[in-house]
């Protein structure tokens, strides 16, 4: 699908320029869309970390969410699937400890906490579900 902000080719790009996105999300894995709707929720938790936790705290949590979504992007489209999915599988149990740290210093509600961990895991069995299927067809 092609895309643009205006007939001018939008902003960044010379006029007749396209950047190219996927028509539609169903063209990603279903656990691109989870760990997307994931960061959504946790940068705008973070938001409201004291000042004296954001910077540190939130910003480990802030860039490893973001880091585990790209990387996710990364395996959509890439041939050698596996290895990036065993490294999301290593930034996923980073961001367990994150988070439980974050609930230790009361930045996340115990509620918070298991929403996120909730989602964790329902993100964790997704990429191990992918990586089993990339395995099996080589």
């Amino acid at each position: 699908m092609r895309v643009r902000e205006d007939g001018e080719g939008g902003p960044g790009l010379r006029p007749g320029e396209f950047f190219f996105m996927p028509k539609t999300t169903s063209e990603l894995p279903v656990v691109v869309q989870k760990a997307y709707e994931f960061s959504l929720w946790l940068v705008r938790k973070v938001e409201n970390f004291p000042r004296s936790y954001r910077f540190s705290v939130g910003d480990r949590l802030v860039h490893g969410v973001l880091d585990l979504l790209l990387r996710l992007v990364d395996a959509a489209y890439s041939r050698d699937k596996v290895g990036i999915l065993m490294e999301v599988n290593g930034m996923l149990n980073r961001m367990r400890f994150l988070l439980r740290l974050a609930k230790d210093l009361n930045l996340l509600t115990v509620d918070s906490y298991g929403h996120a961990a909730e989602r964790v895991e329902e993100i964790g069995r997704m990429v191990g579900g992918w990586r089993k299927a990339s395995v099996a067809t080589g």
